[in-house]
């Protein structure tokens, strides 16, 4: 049994700069990477390196980077059998600003992954009897977003869906599909209506995605923390102090040791500590993929802060 990762698969172009330019600015960089990105694919090989049997289902293009992406995936160890190579259309591109300060702006041009529909889904639908979690993200149209997850509800499997790209106006039918919602901070104010950046306002948020059927709401606050709520209690995870230099990826890291930790059968409580140490780590390196932690370097992370592995 393991996970499947349904979404998407992206090259990113990474440009370093000394800070994030102003509309109409030209700004001259530091540095420029080429690294294989896309939330799902990011998902996929983090689940991968944490040691988690990981199935990757998506779609990249005829060229502009496929061979490169699909290499990638399978050298981390990902089954991709169930990735189609569209033949009509380009691989997904990401184009990255990546600040001193480690913030970042993001482009995403959708490619191969604007395309992904119900023949993706009966694929992924196949994997469905081997799986425990299917994880989603919204860089891959909705529609297949929701009818992946009704897949996954009929066949029992938990749902994780990383809210991301932000929706202000997600659609209604897809919370009570889901079994655990993990929006940041600007993903839940968008999602909710209201600023969330605190943890009192973060409490708000997850009672409000609750109510929309969800099972279980967690909302990241970066640096201070994390709040997550289900219908029988809510409690608050401190982040680990990192020194965060690129903060891409992080999210997908978070999602991905969340949900190896439930797949190992620990508590939610420690998958949420899971979730927040891998994402702290993310953020030491640069660039999405590249800063993915293996499972040593996990482990000792979480045992230089006392936490054990499980």
């Amino acid at each position: 049994m393991g996970i499947i990762v349904f979404g998407s698969i992206n090259i990113d172009l990474v440009a370093i700069v000394p800070r994030l330019p102003m509309a109409g600015e030209t700004l001259l960089g530091q540095e420029f990477f080429k690294i294989p990105g896309g939330k799902g694919a990011n998902q996929a090989v983090a689940l991968a390196r944490l040691g988690v049997p990981t199935h990757m289902v998506g779609r990249v293009g005829k060229q502009n980077f496929s061979a490169e992406l699909m290499q990638n995936l399978q050298e981390a160890g990902v089954q991709t059998e169930e990735i189609l190579i569209d033949e009509s259309v380009s691989s997904g591109v990401a184009i990255i600003n990546v600040d001193s300060d480690g913030e970042n702006q993001i482009v995403v041009i959708p490619g191969a992954n604007g395309r992904v529909d119900q023949e993706d889904v009966e694929r992924l639908s196949s994997l469905l009897p081997t799986a425990i979690t299917l994880l989603l993200q919204l860089e891959i149209p909705i529609n297949a977003v929701i009818a992946a997850a009704q897949a996954a509800k009929n066949a029992g499997i938990t749902v994780i869906l990383d809210p991301a790209p932000a929706h202000t106006n997600l659609p209604a039918e897809l919370y009570p599909l889901v079994d655990i919602i993990t929006p940041n901070a600007v993903e839940a104010s968008q999602l909710v209506g209201f600023t969330v950046d605190e943890e009192d306002t973060a409490v708000k948020a997850t009672e409000v995605l609750l109510q929309r059927g969800v099972k279980c709401a967690i909302a990241k606050l970066g640096a201070k923390g994390v709040v997550c709520a289900t219908a029988e209690e809510t409690f608050f995870v401190p982040a680990f102090s990192v020194n965060a230099i690129d903060t891409v990826a992080a999210g997908d890291a978070f999602n991905a040791g969340l949900a190896a930790a439930l797949y190992n059968g620990l508590s939610l409580h420690q998958a949420v500590v899971w979730g927040t140490a891998a994402g702290a780590l993310a953020t030491t390196k640069i660039g999405a993929q590249t800063s993915l932690p293996d499972r040593v370097r996990f482990d000792a992370f979480l045992k230089e802060r006392g936490m054990g592995n499980g």
